[in-house]
């Protein structure tokens, strides 16, 4: 009855006016929760364009239809959980009567100052989205002709208008020690250092940035930097943690990219689409490697049977690669709007899923770098595996051998049996599968076919993992591969491991045509493939001869084995073997058969003399072919996105949960952005041009946020802090400019000289405010925002670790190429990384090339602040602890490199005083004081040069800059 007494009165009374019955009703009763401070349900109702906007649950005020507008169903529910507002009465029927009558008529909502002032978002106006001034503006802001600007013309200006005075510049020695640390991560050579302080030319220190940045050095600096941002590493993260053996690629592809002074804007491109803009390249294939070089959910993405828990984490696959790149090159924290529209920036729910968009059609896994060099090497191999068949089909003919199975398959084949199906192994995850088909394996002839057949035969049922072939080469990790007393991985023998719950089927027609066997039998060693320190598992496995059980061994122990010797019948056609996991779960442990042979039922026959000598030659001739396929290389790949078939549909996910999908959206970015379009295309736009869209809109000359970003990381590594000192957070919840004139000028530099990160770094460098000395404050800029003054700082992880091993001479100068392992990898369902002391040249190499592991931090450089490469790092952390201390004095590296660094000057410098000079020269640049001199020269004749070492590279003076 109460709601045909509203209907009535909205029927029949006269059309409500706003100003009168309306605004005030929602000043009173709905702003407090819907309104500037709070907006519950996305939802405010304070301003016109807010209200007829809507929020999370849709329309609010949908003119002329009070039955679907949310305002009204809400005020006039009978429900208490419905009803708004949620406390107290509610309201009366004639204030619910006027609002229904004002949407009846239209919803007229008269303007006012305050909805005029809300159509024009603020956070619009901000600073950072802003156009970058014009040159000329910037020159007279400061009464200066353009050609005139500089890095001290602004900061002059700025010291000037604080009433405070720069500091004077530092002596050469602490510069060229800054500028070789800023540029090189390492300390310049006591040679070097003597050269610069003796150059009498008035350019002599324009020359010397010039020479720094011009040295390879400067890209495995600098590289780190950008590596940080793209949080790389060279294993998945997440529970599993896998390797990315292909990873490294990507991570040399920024080091030749900086030390070739790439233009910034061309460098980003190739990380967002350069397999697009250059396909056959194969440095801009490796560039992708940017977009996957976060972490990857192995178990949401392959393991799981949960399709709900392989959406979430395909959605936080998607989110990682959005924020990376936008994070990373526009400084924007796009990841606020994965759940609501951004509080703060003028980012929308939508526009941040469009941005998905862009990215949806590709997923991480290892890519060909070069299809035309993997074509090359693919047919090299299939030539050569044609002449070994040969060959050996043709010894096994004259000598009775036998035909040894495991090599028959090639290594890493990628076939994977699972439900008597056959699939094979792309790109790094495994792709749909193909039921009950024959799959002929690659340049194999005399193995045609893997395959489960058709038909009633009694195989056991299967639903495990995949199958390996291994061939004279031990496993890594909880494998062994001696059974009883012989070692199959050895040379002279073989060995089939055959995953859990996988199968594999010989066709016995084509052996006996390709080999000239016909009754046979087969033998070898079955056993189980785990280290003693494996965990405990059963195994079954199963000989079928055309689809009957012929040996079946069931519930075999990790200390159990058994030898084969089952007869196949001169008319047989396909033989069997089957692994399950005994009831109990085998997870990643292998059943192995060691020597694996079809051999004659007859036994070995006896070749003429003629025969023996073709013998002698065909195995000579096999066996250099066998050396020719192990030298052949694997086809170069990188660890990238991978273009993967038709691009899903995307929808906004209301609060960021994949299971509560909205509406559709296409491809595109921020419609704010007004320096082109942000529209990338639609539904039906292929994935490659989704992602060039994308990056030609990042770098477009007029996108005011990219180069202001770059221009202020370059700022921030050189003085310890930036112009902007959030780096990655240009937004409104992010710093303000100190200098924001120079910033639009460096930023303005850095397009007009074709985008050249090399003459930022100069104009930076060739300062006098780059040059100013450290010491003092001034209390009135305590944070030295003003650059009074240089910043002091302590030197990061990988330079300090680096410096470390150039002075003790143990430094590996080789560059590129796969990273280093410092620590023992053992194989198993979550890897574990047991880290070690380095000893050896090959764990000396530069840090940059160290093998990063997410989920096992390295200790001594997690210590030094060491950034965990699970987050996008725009600024490390500066941390002073006791436990520093203790690392650098105590830790075992440092130890031996202090001893190290003992046995060089011993090795360089014969007499006791020059050694003293000399491990000071190395340490810090310079010579000892003579009080210096004299404590050190005490100490070395009581306890020798150790001590002496070990202090020098504790020191503060090595550990910070001036």
């Amino acid at each position: 009855m109460r709601h045909l007494v509203i209907w009535f009165l909205v029927a029949t009374s006269a059309a409500a006016d706003f100003e009168r019955d309306i605004r005030p009703l929602l000043q009173e009763h709905c702003v407090e929760c819907h309104g500037p401070r709070k907006q519950k349900g996305g939802l405010r109702l304070d301003a016109k364009p807010f209200a007829f906007k809507g929020g999370t649950d849709g329309s609010a005020i949908v003119a002329g239809r009070p039955s679907q507008s949310l305002l009204y169903q809400r005020i006039s529910s009978r429900d208490d959980d419905e009803r708004m507002p949620p406390h107290g009465p509610g309201l009366t029927p004639t204030q619910i009567a006027a609002v229904g009558s004002w949407i009846e008529s239209g919803a007229i909502w008269p303007e006012n100052d305050a909805d005029r002032a809300a159509a024009v978002d603020p956070r619009r106006r901000h600073w950072s989205v802003q156009p970058l001034k014009p040159v000329p503006t910037l020159a007279s802001s400061l009464g200066l002709t353009p050609q005139q600007l500089s890095v001290d013309a602004f900061i002059s200006a700025k010291l000037q208008e604080h009433h405070l005075v720069p500091a004077p510049e530092a002596d050469r020695r602490t510069l060229i020690r800054r500028l070789s640390f800023d540029l090189h991560g390492l300390p310049p050579s006591p040679e070097r250092v003597a050269q610069f302080l003796q150059d009498p030319r008035p350019d002599a220190w324009e020359l010397l940035v010039d020479e720094f940045l011009a040295s390879p050095h400067y890209g495995e600096r600098w590289a780190r930097h950008w590596l940080d941002i793209a949080h790389y590493a060279d294993t998945h993260g997440f529970e599993r943690d896998q390797l990315r053996p292909n990873a490294w690629r990507y991570r040399d592809y920024v080091i030749d990219s900086l030390n070739a002074d790439k233009p910034y804007d061309q460098f980003i491109r190739e990380q967002i689409a350069g397999d697009v803009l250059a396909p056959t390249d194969p440095k801009c294939v490796i560039a992708t490697g940017f977009l996957a070089a976060g972490p990857w959910d192995f178990v949401g993405q392959v393991e799981t049977r949960s399709e709900m828990l392989r959406r979430a984490a395909r959605a936080g696959d998607l989110d990682d690669m959005v924020t990376q790149v936008i994070t990373a090159t526009m400084g924007l924290t796009i990841n606020c709007a994965r759940c609501h529209d951004h509080k703060l920036d003028p980012i929308t729910q939508a526009e941040y899923y469009s941005l998905w968009a862009v990215f949806a059609g590709v997923k991480r896994g290892d890519r060909e770098v070069d299809p035309a060099e993997t074509r090359r090497l693919t047919e090299t191999k299939r030539t050569l595996n044609e002449d070994l068949t040969r060959k050996r089909a043709l010894i096994t003919k004259l000598a009775g051998e036998g035909v040894q199975i495991a090599k028959l398959i090639p290594d890493e084949s990628g076939i994977d049996l699972r439900d008597g199906s056959v699939t094979k192994k792309k790109s790094g995850y495994h792709k749909d599968l193909t039921p009950n088909h024959k799959v002929s394996v690659p340049a194999i002839a005399a193995f045609q076919a893997v395959f489960v057949p058709d038909g009633p035969a009694p195989i056991p049922k299967t639903n495990g993992h995949f199958w390996d072939a291994i061939a004279n080469r031990p496993l890594n990790g909880q494998k062994s591969t001696r059974l009883g007393d012989t070692d199959y991985a050895g040379a002279g023998h073989s060995m089939l491991a055959m995953h859990a719950n996988s199968g594999l089927t010989l066709d016995l027609p084509i052996l006996r045509e390709q080999f000239g066997l016909k009754a046979m039998r087969l033998t070898g060693h079955l056993g189980f493939g785990a280290s003693p320190e494996a965990a405990s598992s059963l195994a079954d496995f199963t000989v079928l001869v055309d689809g009957e059980v012929k040996f079946q061994r069931l519930k075999l122990r990790k200390d159990e084995n058994a030898l084969l010797d089952v007869p196949v019948p001169e008319n047989a056609r396909s033989l069997t073997l089957i692994t399950t996991d005994g009831g109990d779960g085998l997870n990643s442990d292998l059943l192995f058969l060691g020597d694996p042979k079809l051999v004659a039922a007859s036994g070995q026959t006896h070749p003429s003399p003629a025969d023996s000598a073709l013998l002698s030659q065909l195995r000579t001739e096999s066996q250099q072919i066998e050396a020719q396929l192990t030298s052949q290389p694997e086809p170069p790949k990188v660890y990238a996105i991978v273009p993967g078939g038709e691009t899903p549909v995307v929808k906004v996910l209301r609060r960021g949960n994949p299971e509560d999908e909205a509406e559709q959206v296409s491809p595109g970015a921020f419609a704010w952005a007004g320096h082109a379009t942000a529209s990338f295309g639609d539904p039906s736009t292929p994935e490659s041009q989704r992602r060039l869209a994308l990056a030609r809109w990042i770098t477009h000359p007029d996108n005011p946020l990219t180069a202001r970003v770059i221009v202020n990381r370059l700022w921030h590594h050189h003085f310890g802090q930036g112009l902007v000192n959030t780096p990655s957070d240009f937004g409104i919840g992010g710093d303000q400019p100190s200098h924001p004139d120079l910033l639009d000028f460096l930023a303005r530099d850095l397009i007009g000289g074709g985008w050249s990160l090399m003459r930022i770094h100069r104009q930076i460098l060739t300062s006098q405010t780059y040059r100013q000395s450290s010491g003092g404050s001034n209390p009135t800029d305590t944070a030295n925002r003003l650059l009074s003054r240089q910043n002091p700082r302590r030197i990061d992880a990988e330079s300090l670790r680096d410096a470390v091993l150039l002075v003790s001479g143990n430094l590996n100068s080789e560059r590129g190429g796969p990273g280093f392992k410092d620590f023992n990898y053992t194989e198993a369902y979550a890897p574990v990384y047991d880290y070690i002391t380095p000893d050896q040249p090959g764990l000396w190499k530069r840090s940059i090339y160290r093998f990063v592991v997410r989920t096992t931090p390295h200790r001594f450089m997690t210590t030094l602040d060491c950034p965990d490469p699970a987050n996008l790092t725009p600024a490390r952390n500066q941390t002073t602890t006791a436990l520093q201390a203790l690392t650098l004095s105590n830790n075992g590296f440092m130890l031996r490199q202090a001893k190290s660094l003992a046995s060089r000057i011993e090795r360089e410098t014969p007499q006791l005083p020059a050694r003293i000079d000399r491990a000071f020269q190395l340490c810090f640049q310079r010579p000892p004081s003579p009080a210096e001199r004299q404590a050190a020269q005490i100490l070395v004749l009581e306890q020798g040069l150790f001590p002496l070492c070990r202090m020098l590279l504790n020191a503060n003076e090595f550990v910070y800059l001036d």
